[in-house]
């Protein structure tokens, strides 16, 4: 896997991650809908960690820095 994510990327992902927790914590957010954004704050973690998002690759979609 070649990573096709910047920093920029990795940072707002991580970002919604946790605002996502901490809705969920708060209970502002519940539920099934509670659930499948828990998940989905997973999956930008998991991306961000490996610099690595899967639904870039279909679309031909870098936010890397081009290397010289």
């Amino acid at each position: 896997m070649k990573p096709n994510m910047g920093s920029t990327d990795k940072i707002i992902r991580i970002i919604l991650a946790i605002v996502i927790v901490g809705l969920f914590l708060t209970h502002v957010i519940s539920g099934t809908l509670g659930i499948i954004l828990l998940v989905l704050a997973g999956i930008f973690v998991l991306t961000s960690f490996i610099s690595f998002c899967p639904l870039y690759l279909p679309f031909g979609i870098s936010t890397c820095k081009k290397e010289k």
